[in-house]
């Protein structure tokens, strides 16, 4: 790929001057804050941003801007959740569906609307902020800090964002991969109403529910299933954030998370436009692998009964969901209880021979739906925070440099 335009700025800068400097700001900022008492709470909290270290401040800018996003688009998250994982809770004897329950967008919503009502459209909110919380997090100050790094070593700017978008993805996604095991498990459990063919073999009340008793019943491994695709969706990152950075330059002059002391406004049609560009060629390329990981995610690993054969028979489960099939397998009698998805490829080539190639995009249209204004709302917060943030850090450095010059009326 090509370098960016002449224009660019050059590029790497420490990472405290990639922010706004201290000087560049007195004339515009720190007459107003010279104009307010230095015990005042904006003069306190701009003296306690500027002992906060710039990674911290990129992983509180990008924890909130990350619940921002998850509060906005949870119900379009569940009515995908429940389109990818449709036709893997039916009996192995079924070459394919009978029908499907859940049709596109508005007829998916329909049915979550008329069986469970509002609380549907928000299950599993809990632990997508508390997903949110830590992926956000730990993605923005790795691959801030992981760029700055790469920018040191590596000259091309397109591989050092590529090798900080994948450093920083595989960090957040085994951080946090048993957090959205339990949000997936949570968005696809359906009502009691429900057919059985369509119904998960489990059935939790909340988070904390669905920790113990995945634990209990299936162990640690449990909570990450669904790992494999959700490394391989690094692809995603590696896409979606130098796409990002390449357009905002474009559109801003300004890298992700930068500011410019000449211009203190936020540029919200560059971020919204770069991000939407960058997002949609993202979801295009890589969408196939959230189907797997959904899959895999949404699949019990049932303990085999303590025999020689490790076999199951049918009612061999009590519970929710298990007197006439295993968990997760709906097996007939005497079949061996093992997934019907294992791996990547094996997962692949299952879900091709029951219900085809065109599975493997499921929900994509909800899932753009959801997955663009989540971004948008992503990257605004974030750009948005980080921007005030380190405006107040800039404040409050100011403030403690007039305080050791003895100003401090």
């Amino acid at each position: 790929m090509s370098a960016e335009a002449p224009q660019s700025p050059p590029s790497p800068k420490p990472s405290a001057q990639r922010y706004a400097p201290a000087t560049a700001r007195v004339s515009s900022h720190g007459t107003s804050m010279n104009n307010k008492s230095f015990g005042s709470p904006v003069s306190s909290l701009a003296v306690f941003c500027a002992g906060v270290s710039n990674s911290s401040i990129n992983g509180f800018c990008g924890a909130a801007a990350g619940v921002a996003s998850g509060i906005v688009t949870c119900p379009l998250d569940v009515i995908k959740t429940r389109l990818q994982a449709q036709g893997s809770f039916r009996p192995r004897n079924h070459a394919r569906p009978s029908r499907a329950i859940y049709n596109g967008l508005i007829g998916t919503a329909r049915v979550i609307w008329l069986e469970d009502g509002v609380r549907g459209m928000y299950r599993g909110l809990g632990p997508m902020l508390l997903g949110y919380l830590p992926t956000w997090a730990v993605y923005m100050s790795v691959y801030d800090a992981s760029k700055d790094y790469f920018y040191a070593n590596i000259e091309n700017k397109w591989l050092c964002r590529i090798s900080a978008s994948i450093t920083a993805g595989a960090c957040s996604t085994l951080a946090t991969n048993p957090i959205w095991v339990i949000k997936t498990r949570l968005m696809s459990q359906v009502s009691l109403r429900a057919s059985e063919e369509h119904r998960p073999p489990w059935h939790y009340k909340s988070t904390v529910d669905a920790f113990r008793k995945m634990y209990r019943t299936e162990g640690l491994r449990a909570f990450y299933s669904g790992l494999s695709p959700a490394l391989l969706g690094l692809t995603h990152v590696a896409i979606q954030f130098p796409l990002y950075e390449f357009f905002k330059m474009k559109f801003t002059g300004l890298e992700m998370g930068q500011t410019s002391s000449q211009d203190e406004d936020i540029h919200w049609f560059g971020i919204l436009g770069a991000t939407f560009l960058s997002k949609i060629c993202a979801t295009s390329a890589t969408y196939p692998h959230e189907v797997l990981r959904t899959r895999l995610q949404t699949q019990q690993r049932s303990l085999p009964p303590q025999s020689p054969e490790e076999i199951s028979f049918r009612g061999g489960h009590g519970g929710y969901g298990h007197q006439t099939r295993p968990p997760g397998t709906a097996s007939s009698d005497g079949m061996i209880n093992t997934p019907r998805y294992r791996g990547v490829i094996r997962t692949c080539r299952t879900i091709l021979q029951e219900e085809g190639w065109r599975a493997f995009y499921n929900g994509m249209g909800t899932n753009m739906v959801r997955a663009v204004p989540a971004a948008m709302t992503t990257m605004l917060t974030y750009e948005t925070l980080k921007q005030a943030c380190f405006r107040l850090k800039t404040d409050g450095e100011h403030i403690l440099e007039r305080q050791r010059s003895g100003l401090d009326p």
